[in-house]
C-alpha cells in the first residue's frame, strides 16, 4: 500500500512539526518512531515521549484506505533533508518494511507494529477551553521562559506557571534567584486555575507556535488551551498537543514582586545591555557579579576578577533618588534585556542596597522582572 505520495518539502515540514519531542535514546525503541495512521485520504502522524504527545493530520496523497504502522522518525527526516525540495516522494508499506522512494533513490526502513505505540491517555476532566492568538502566547512564553530553572531539585521550578483568573492569563517562571511575570487579557471569563507546564513542553511550544500577525481583515492564527489537574491540551494549526503537568505547588509569586520601589530610573535598554556586556568580560566564569552605583545623574557599572583586572562603565541618567550601591549576577540582567529586544526603554526600581530590583516597561503593567541582589 502507498501510504502517502507528496512533495519532499511538505512531508519534511509535517514530520518536523511532530518530531521535536522524540529523544535520541530510548528504553522503548518504539518511542523513536512516528505512528502513521492512514484513514481514507488523510494521514495522521503521532509522536510521544510518554509525557508529551503531538498529533497532526495532513492530506498527503497515496492510496485510499485504513492502515497503521510506526517508523523511525529521525532517520526519515535525515533522508528527506538530503533530497531535492521539489521532488515527489512516496512511502510504501511492504511486509513489515517501509520503502521510501524519491526520483532514482530508494530506502528500505524497519518498522514496529502500531499496537506497540503507547498513546497518552487523555484526562477525563478538562476545564473550559479558551483561545489566544498564537503570536500572543509565543511572546508571553519568550518573556518568561529564560527564568525557568534547569534540573533544579525543586522540580516545580523546572517549568512555567500558567494561571487563569477572570479575563487574565498570567505566566510566571523563577529559578529562585530571579522571577519573570507577564500577563495578557482573555476574551472570556475563566475560573481560577494554576498549572505548571514542564520545561520540555515550553520549549516545544515556542518552536511550534506561529508568530504571524492577523492578515488584513482576517483573524490571526489562534491556539485553544484546556487544563486538567494533571494535563494540559493545546490545539493549533491542525495540531493537537497533550502534555503532563509538573506536580507540586508553585511559590506565591505575588509576595516576591516588590510594590513600588521608591528609587526609579528609566534607562535605554540597548545602551544598558551594551555596557553590561562589556563589563561582563572582566567577570570570572564562577563569579558573574557586577556592582551598580546609582547616584543623582549617574549610573556606574563596575566589575573585577581574581587577576585584579577591572571594568568601569558610566551612564548619564535622569535620576534624583538615593545613592545606592548594589551587586547583581550580570547574566540575570543581560538575559532580561536581551529578551526585551523590541523595547527602547526599561524602568529599574530599587528600594535600597539589600532589596530585590524590579525591572518593568514604561507604560506597561503586564511585565515584571525581579532579580535578587548578590554580595560583592
Amino acid at each position: 500500500m502507498i501510504i502517502l505520495k507528496t512533495a519532499q518539502e511538505q512531508l519534511l515540514s509535517t514530520l518536523q512539526s511532530v518530531a521535536g519531542i522524540v529523544e535520541r535514546r530510548h528504553t522503548m525503541p518504539v518511542l523513536a518512531n512516528v505512528l502513521l495512521k492512514k484513514e481514507g485520504d488523510t494521514v495522521q502522524l503521532t509522536t510521544s515521549d510518554l509525557e508529551i504527545q503531538i498529533r497532526t493530520h495532513a492530506d498527503l496523497g497515496g492510496d485510499t484506505g485504513a492502515f497503521r504502522i510506526t517508523v523511525g522518525v529521525r532517520k526519515l527526516i535525515d533522508i528527506l533533508r538530503n533530497m531535492p525540495a521539489d521532488q515527489t516522494v512516496s512511502l510504501e508499506a511492504q511486509q513489515n518494511r517501509i520503502i521510501l522512494k524519491g526520483g532514482k533513490s530508494r530506502f528500505t526502513l524497519q518498522t514496529l507494529p502500531a499496537e506497540d505505540f503507547p498513546l497518552v491517555q487523555e484526562a477525563p476532566g478538562f476545564g473550559p477551553a479558551f483561545c489566544v492568538p498564537q503570536k500572543t502566547l509565543k511572546d508571553l512564553l519568550a518573556q518568561v521562559s529564560f527564568s525557568m530553572a534547569v534540573q533544579d531539585i525543586r522540580y516545580y521550578l523546572n517549568g512555567i506557571l500558567f494561571e487563569t483568573e477572570g479575563n487574565k492569563l498570567s505566566l510566571v517562571a523563577t529559578d529562585g534567584h530571579r522571577l519573570a511575570f507577564t500577563c495578557a487579557t482573555l476574551d472570556a471569563e475563566m475560573p481560577k486555575q494554576q498549572v505548571i507546564l514542564p520545561r520540555k513542553t515550553v520549549i516545544e511550544l515556542e518552536r511550534l507556535l506561529s508568530d504571524a500577525a492577523a492578515p488584513e481583515g482576517g483573524e490571526p492564527p489562534m491556539i485553544e488551551m484546556q487544563f486538567a489537574p494533571n494535563q494540559a491540551k493545546f490545539s493549533f494549526g491542525g495540531m493537537e498537543f497533550v502534555t503532563k503537568l509538573v506536580e507540586g505547588k508553585f511559590p506565591d509569586y505575588s509576595r516576591v514582586i516588590p510594590g513600588s520601589p521608591k528609587n526609579q530610573v528609566s534607562l535605554g535598554r540597548a545602551t544598558l545591555l551594551a555596557c553590561l556586556q562589556r563589563t561582563a568580560i572582566m567577570t570570572s566564569d564562577k563569579f558573574k557579579g557586577v556592582r551598580l552605583n546609582l547616584e543623582p545623574g549617574l549610573l556606574r557599572i563596575a566589575s573585577s576578577n581574581a587577576e585584579q583586572e577591572e571594568a568601569v562603565e558610566e551612564l548619564d541618567i535622569d535620576y534624583s533618588g538615593d545613592n545606592i550601591e548594589i551587586g547583581f549576577n550580570v547574566t540575570y540582567l543581560m538575559d532580561v534585556l536581551s529578551t526585551l529586544k523590541h523595547q527602547d526603554m526599561i524602568s529599574l526600581g530599587l528600594q535600597d542596597a539589600n532589596s530585590s530590583a524590579l525591572i518593568t516597561l514604561p507604560g506597561d503593567d503586564n511585565f515584571k522582572y525581579v532579580v535578587m541582589p548578590m554580595r560583592i
